[in-house]
């Protein structure tokens, strides 16, 4: 068989197309599989980090909040519903979905994270540790004020899940946060 035929093969049980890249993965352990996972997330957030530079460069910081804003609104919302398509979750499913998707976002791979004070109607979401802020912190830069475009995404995100599920940020930079997290988010069913 050719190359050609071969990377559009599918398997009778998922249906997913085979290309080298999917190929390469089902021979790798579980130990390669989560480095590449873990790599995969650093891939992204070095991505987002350099597009929200260039745009800062090219047009100023309230520009590139702006449009960051704007990326987080849409890209937030279909993490949301891949995650809950993997999951096998539907909308409305409660603080427990919430909890449960949370972990399973990009930044999960990336940053330490944890949910405290869990109800069936409210959580508080913390940031235990961001490496975008970390890293800021090494380099003796002060915080990046992340909470407008937090706004947004945790709130999308959170009514993507549920949409009764209302959101509040209890502190994000610019605002001042504890030593123990850099931000912190309460969701809660009225």
């Amino acid at each position: 068989m050719s190359n050609q035929n071969i990377a559009c093969e599918t398997t009778e049980t998922t249906k997913v197309p085979y290309d080298e890249g999917i190929r390469l993965l089902q021979d790798m352990s579980k130990e390669q599989l989560i480095e590449i996972l873990i790599d995969d997330a650093k891939n992204w957030l070095a991505h987002d980090g350099l597009w929200f530079q260039a745009i800062e460069a090219t047009h100023g910081m309230d520009v590139a909040m702006d449009a960051d804003r704007e990326a987080w609104r849409h890209f937030t919302k279909i993490e949301a519903k891949r995650i809950m398509a993997r999951l096998g979750m539907k909308p409305g499913m409660g603080i427990p979905a919430l909890v449960e998707c949370l972990s399973h976002r990009f930044y999960a791979r990336l940053n330490l994270q944890e949910c405290v004070e869990v109800t069936d109607t409210r959580v508080v979401f913390r940031m235990v540790d961001c490496r975008v802020q970390s890293a800021r912190k090494r380099k003796g830069l002060p915080d990046f004020p992340c909470k407008s475009v937090g706004i947004v995404e945790y709130t999308e995100f959170a009514k993507t899940i549920d949409p009764r599920i209302e959101t509040r940020c209890i502190a994000c930079p610019p605002d001042a946060h504890p030593e123990e997290y850099y931000c912190a988010w309460e969701f809660l069913i009225p």
